[in-house]
């Protein structure tokens, strides 16, 4: 029996994040007797998806952490790797602008498919972003196939003259039907009870906006006292946001859950979804809670083409925590069913597999 395809995918960490989980559920839905995925990560320690990965027959590199001041080192790391793994014709790297690096690595040793995908539409303002900048600046002609979660992220890295593909940010929609059922079961897991729930997943980072998160659930709190947030995720920030959820008297009316498995079932135990980020791509958890049937309220940062059922609604992050709370107040609580427009859009990863698939043999044919 003929060897399967292989094809590299380059990214930080396999922990639950947007991205990462974007690429575990393509990688569920493929016939992994003709195409395989292996991961080149920048992490030492494992993650959260190293177990399945492996179980899946995938194999897992690790480069050291991408730092300002050790590229050369990284450089040579980099040439080392794709000399070693000669048989890669195809590296789909997902590091945003950080991809140029992989990329050029892949370019230089030959490898004839070098995909760059862009997750993000802007950057953070802290001390990396000169080195970011950089990076960005470096992309050029290191790809040769241009992809993007949106059009605006794509814009974002590669500007408005690259060809670029946009492969929806697409989830296992079936999973997260909703189901009565299950609903009861996690709000009864949580002591829930009858309570106004508003959610949130994400990683505590400045990105994720959890300060005004709270400041806005504040709001919500002074009009609805039986509401309650529940926040999925860990991350740098989680100790302040859980210090400022007490300072502004949240301590019982915020659940912190860290990270979870059970996304699909957290959902249905929510009222609905807040999304306040400075930036985004297309966040992968807005379709999850689409395909929930979940009322969303996300600041006007995220591209408008993630609204694929209707359910999203966008709000400045220039208006007051007051105007997000009646904004949220004024928003359905039932669960509708969106499995239809979720699959019709392009969202669906069972759909989108197959489609993956085949542009990476007809790239490698052209090649």
């Amino acid at each position: 029996m003929a060897e399967p395809m292989r094809v590299l995918q380059v990214a930080t960490i396999m922990n639950r994040g947007g991205l990462e989980t974007m690429l575990m559920n393509y990688y569920r839905q493929l016939d992994r007797s003709r195409l395989q995925f292996d991961f080149l990560v920048h992490r030492e320690e494992r993650g959260h998806y190293d177990g399945e990965i492996e179980s899946l027959g995938g194999r897992i590199y690790r480069m050291p952490m991408l730092r300002p001041g050790k590229y050369r080192e990284y450089f040579r790391r980099l040439e080392r790797f794709f000399a070693e793994q000669p048989d890669y014709r195809i590296v789909h790297a997902h590091n945003n602008e950080n991809s140029s690096f992989v990329l050029r690595a892949a370019k230089r040793a030959g490898v004839p498919c070098r995909i760059a995908h862009s997750h993000l539409s802007d950057l953070a303002l802290d001390y990396k972003l000169p080195f970011r900048l950089y990076a960005r600046s470096v992309m050029r002609d290191q790809p040769t196939h241009y992809f993007a979660c949106s059009e605006n992220a794509g814009r974002w890295l590669f500007g408005r003259k690259r060809p670029v593909t946009v492969l929806n940010n697409a989830v296992n929609a079936e999973d997260f039907r909703f189901d009565p059922i299950r609903r009861e079961r996690i709000r009864a897991e949580l002591g829930i009870g009858d309570r106004l729930v508003i959610g949130h997943i994400g990683r505590f980072t400045k990105q994720k906006n959890h300060r005004f998160l709270l400041d806005i659930f504040r709001a919500v709190l002074d009009r609805r006292p039986d509401a309650l947030l529940v926040l999925a995720g860990e991350g740098e920030l989680l100790a302040e946001a859980k210090e400022k959820a007490n300072r502004l008297g949240l301590a019982d009316s915020v659940r912190f859950l860290g990270v979870r498995g059970d996304i699909p079932d957290l959902l249905q135990g929510f009222d609905l979804f807040l999304f306040p980020s400075l930036f985004e791509g297309l966040p992968v958890v807005l379709v999850e809670a689409q395909a929930a049937g979940l009322a969303c309220l996300v600041a006007d940062t995220i591209t408008r083409e993630v609204d694929k059922t209707g359910l999203v609604g966008f709000e400045s992050l220039k208006a007051p925590p007051e105007a997000w709370a009646e904004r949220i107040l004024g928003l359905s609580l039932a669960h509708a069913d969106t499995q239809e427009a979720i699959a019709a859009s392009g969202y669906d990863a069972r759909r989108m597999a197959e489609w993956l698939s085949d542009y990476y043999r007809n790239q490698l044919r052209e090649a």
